[in-house]
């Protein structure tokens, strides 16, 4: 390292020093604002997206020294003032049908605005992926800032809100159709696993992973509930005749049975064509899909049951063995492959499977079922092995 590399990364630790707990100083509301201005010192903090506007008094009396303003709305002499004191305002970038520099996760209603009255085509979900696909291939840089710092601050929402959470994920093909047997079956796992005190985090898009948080909605209703829902989402039983219709259908759930249990989807625009299923309560959406993919299976501690699925859930057990062979993230997590005909025959991924788990700690946390009934036990079963 040069003098000069030293002395600047001496000089940007000195003026952002690293947290023990960098959670405590992020400010991500106007009231948690309010509370920390009136605890004397906005020093050291990270404000995300919140408007400032009507707080112009308070950033100019307040000790701003060493905080980050993130896409905050505030007056000109409010952000002369921060910048004077040496520390950082990262300004809105107009027009985006996204904000890369959000505090929390996406809700179902916020992707979904507008489609009572217009349909799919103008909700912000609909309006983010076109701006994807408009600048994604265009080399320019400040588009790929943006999506990147999008999607850190979804990961780091993400985290926050997963704390202390037992995840287990669930896994599979997304082209399942409602009126499937296999989708219910995919949507009592969801319910039986939340039930069980779990938290279902699934890839966030339709098919098996629409049904396993749709499921999870379902657990604090009576078993009924669930029956009722399937029937009436079976009148649109597929995405790709009419995402408007398709996600009416489960809005017209959410109302008629508003208090579900809650769930995480974890769902991409780099599939732009598989709309985010609505049932997951909490929606860590990103643009690139490798970070998506690897975060899911990352904060799955508790496991990862994959129901049958094509080349994408092929490729998603096996990121999920490699950090298992490794133990590259710590001790193996549980790993359910369920329909034996399908894994050893259609897509003979179990033999490959069970061949790199042999005699490694793995071994011991990966299992083959019969069917989705067989899931949550077996899961229970591996959770309780001890790993040599």
């Amino acid at each position: 390292m040069t003098d000069v590399q030293s002395n600047t990364e001496s000089s940007a630790s000195r003026r952002f020093p690293a947290h023990d707990d960098n959670r405590d100083h992020e400010i991500e509301s106007l009231a948690e604002f309010d509370r920390v201005v009136a605890a004397g010192s906005l020093a050291g903090h990270r404000v995300q997206s919140v408007d400032l506007t009507d707080r112009t008094f308070a950033l100019l009396s307040t000790d701003t020294t060493e905080s980050v303003f993130l896409g905050c709305v505030m007056e000109p002499d409010a952000a002369a003032k921060i910048r004077a004191g040496g520390s950082l305002v990262f300004p809105p970038v107009p027009d985006l049908p996204f904000d890369p520099y959000r505090g929390s996760l996406y809700g179902p209603d916020e992707l979904f605005e507008g489609l009572a009255e217009a349909g799919y085509d103008a909700t912000p979900d609909a309006r983010a992926y076109r701006w994807y696909q408009e600048t994604k291939s265009d080399g320019d840089i400040f588009a790929s800032m943006l999506r990147s710092i999008h999607d850190d601050a979804v990961s780091d929402a993400l985290d926050e809100h997963l704390i202390g959470a037992q995840v287990v994920g669930i896994m599979g093909g997304h082209a399942l159709r409602r009126d499937s047997a296999d989708y219910a079956g995919a949507a009592r796992l969801g319910r039986r696993l939340t039930r069980s005190g779990l938290t279902v985090a699934t890839g966030g898009g339709p098919g098996a992973m629409e049904a396993a948080n749709l499921g999870a909605y379902a657990a604090p209703f009576e078993d009924e509930m669930l029956d009722g829902a399937l029937e009436q989402l079976a009148k649109a039983p597929h995405f790709s005749e009419s995402i408007t219709e398709w996600a009416r259908a489960a809005f017209d759930i959410l109302r008629s049975r508003p208090g579900g249990g809650t769930s995480a989807g974890i769902p991409t625009w780099f599939y732009g064509h598989e709309p985010p299923n609505v049932f997951a309560s909490h929606i860590a959406k990103y643009f690139v899909n490798a970070v998506r993919e690897d975060g899911l299976l990352a904060r799955s501690n508790a496991g990862v049951v994959f129901l049958p699925g094509a080349a994408g859930t092929v490729q998603e057990i096996f990121d999920n063995a490699t950090p298992n062979y490794y133990q590259s993230r710590g001790e193996p997590t549980p790993m359910v492959l369920v329909n034996r005909e399908h894994w050893t025959e259609r897509l003979p991924t179990w033999p490959l499977l069970q061949a790199l788990a042999a005699d490694r700690p793995m071994e011991a946390r990966i299992a083959l079922v019969d069917s989705v009934d067989e899931a949550p036990e077996a899961l229970s079963r591996l959770r309780s092995e001890s790993v040599s």
